[in-house]
């Protein structure tokens, strides 16, 4: 397939697990990719990759939370392309751990990537994609739809990114601009290394959120969110789909 022939598509998180997925799903189905991320040899990688299939891509670094980072990179793919049509959300970070032991620092850092980060990238986007019709697509999590233990700030940042969502996609919706987010709920991701146990945790509590079969692969999200970005998804709007083989159902 070769939905995004020419399109311009922004990926925050590009450089590794679901966002790197998402950049490489693009890249393959035609789309020109900017691949932002917090580390420049991640970036680069996946950039390169998408080249050396024959796509059209570029790296770029920065932190999602920097409120100058989402302009920048607006206005660095208008300026190689002259448009955008597509932002993918990616980025994120998050941890277990006791709600009595999270710092206020720690807090904020888990809102200002997941949460605030995912606003100014919507933000900055927004006037671009108003032009082309284009679509905006941000992943929460199941986090965001259902309680996890022991995670407090990582739960609320991603459940406003739910309704960050679906406020923007009302808003919008009038003007051919369609936002949608993704729900993923066990997906073999290198952010799974910072969800350690803390010592002594209530074991029952943790069933509620284990895999019933298997975990997810990064791709399988990429192809859902490849699905929302496309004109096949054209009445897909302000929907938040989960994919984590019934694990929120």
């Amino acid at each position: 397939m070769r939905r995004f022939e020419n399109r311009v598509v922004v990926v925050t998180g590009a450089g590794s697990g679901i966002g790197r997925a998402t950049a490489l799903r693009f890249g393959a189905e035609g789309g020109r990719v900017v691949c932002f991320d917090l580390h420049e040899a991640n970036a680069e990688s996946s950039a390169t990759e998408i080249r050396a299939a024959g796509g059209e891509a570029f790296a770029m670094v920065g932190d999602v939370a920097d409120p100058g980072a989402s302009a920048s990179v607006m206005a660095a793919a208008v300026a190689r392309w002259d448009r955008l049509d597509v932002l993918a959300n990616v980025a994120g970070i998050g941890r277990f751990e006791r709600t009595s032991e999270v710092t206020l620092d720690g807090w904020n850092r888990v809102l200002a990537v997941n949460l605030t980060g995912t606003f100014l990238f919507c933000q900055q986007a927004i006037p671009h994609l108003l032009k082309t019709n284009g679509a905006i697509i941000n992943v929460a999590s199941v986090a965001g739809v259902k309680s996890h233990p022991y995670s407090a700030a990582y739960c609320a940042s991603k459940g406003g990114v739910v309704l960050l969502t679906k406020a923007l996609a009302v808003e919008y919706a009038r003007k051919s601009l369609r936002i949608n987010c993704v729900c993923p709920g066990g997906i073999q991701t290198p952010i799974l290394e910072n969800f350690r146990l803390p010592e002594g945790v209530n074991q029952a509590a943790l069933q509620r959120i284990a895999p019933y079969s298997r975990m997810g692969t990064p791709a399988e999200v990429a192809g859902t969110i490849a699905f929302l970005a496309s004109d096949d998804a054209g009445y897909i709007n302000g929907a938040s789909i989960v994919v984590d083989d019934a694990l929120s159902a």
